[in-house]
């Protein structure tokens, strides 16, 4: 570990020792789960970590996500965050994340109020700033603390030292919550979400890394790095039939790869 990388470790610890207890609102993800031991290791039992249940988080993650507090010995609670019951919700404006979020961390709030917790801390980095990420106004509304961006961590940082500290996420795919793979404007419904959320498992379970399926009503988008493209050509045949049975009719490859957001690139236009 170089000597920037220490300081900024430093730093995220001192932030986090001021707020004196936290609730992390975790995903299980490559940026809360290192927020969350870094937590624990400085706060030890003032600390609890919170996991939304909800159709477009996939169990498999929620399983990690418990799994993850299970060995490190952190209380964990999860909390049932239907964002399709929120109005306006389905109908995936571009405001969409802010809705989820602000629902999210509003009952993230009443579980921490219940234990006795002060703060309320999510795992956004610096790297977050550079695109649109609506869910961060709710974050600035409810006075949620980012300690990540605090310490100016970035993404890579945060691979390098989650690798320091021994974390089986340090190398795990980056992962949104599966009604950012709908266009702004579709209905979002808890079969379209399935349909995605068994597309991409199968992608996975087929060995690609990192992987996104985006839906265009009946058109499935695939995303994948431009050097994995051979091997999507490998199980071509395969692909088309699996997703057919989810029920695509249209299966196709976006030549540009797999990258962040790319649903907000209408956005610019």
């Amino acid at each position: 570990m170089n000597q920037e990388l220490k300081n900024k470790l430093d730093a995220l610890k001192k932030y986090l020792l001021e707020l004196e207890s936290v609730a992390v609102a975790f995903s299980g993800g490559v940026d809360s789960t290192f927020l969350l031991k870094v937590a624990h290791d400085v706060l030890k039992d003032n600390v609890i970590a919170v996991t939304a249940k909800s159709a477009s988080f996939p169990v498999r993650e929620l399983n990690e996500a418990i799994a993850f507090c299970q060995k490190e010995n952190i209380k964990h609670f999860t909390c049932d965050s239907e964002e399709l019951e929120i109005e306006g919700f389905s109908h995936n404006p571009t405001n969409r994340c802010y809705l989820c979020k602000k629902e999210l961390f509003e009952k993230i709030q009443i579980i921490a109020s219940d234990h006795g917790i002060k703060n309320i801390v999510e795992g956004s980095n610096i790297d977050d700033n550079g695109d649109y990420r609506p869910g961060l106004q709710a974050v600035k509304e409810l006075h949620i603390k980012s300690p990540l961006r605090e310490a100016n961590l970035t993404k890579e940082e945060i691979r390098i030292l989650s690798k320091e500290f021994n974390l089986p996420t340090w190398n795990k795919q980056s992962f949104a919550c599966l009604s950012s793979r709908f266009v702004y404007g579709e209905e979002i419904t808890e079969e379209k979400l399935n349909m995605v959320d068994q597309a991409e498992q199968y992608l996975l379970d087929l060995g690609f890394h990192q992987v996104r399926v985006r839906i265009h009503d009946k058109i499935a988008r695939i995303e994948v790095h431009s050097q994995e493209f051979p091997q999507i050509m490998k199980y071509r045949i395969e692909i088309i039939k699996k997703f057919k049975l989810i029920g695509f009719t249209y299966i196709t490859l976006d030549l540009i790869g797999y990258r962040m957001g790319s649903m907000n690139e209408v956005l610019s236009k």
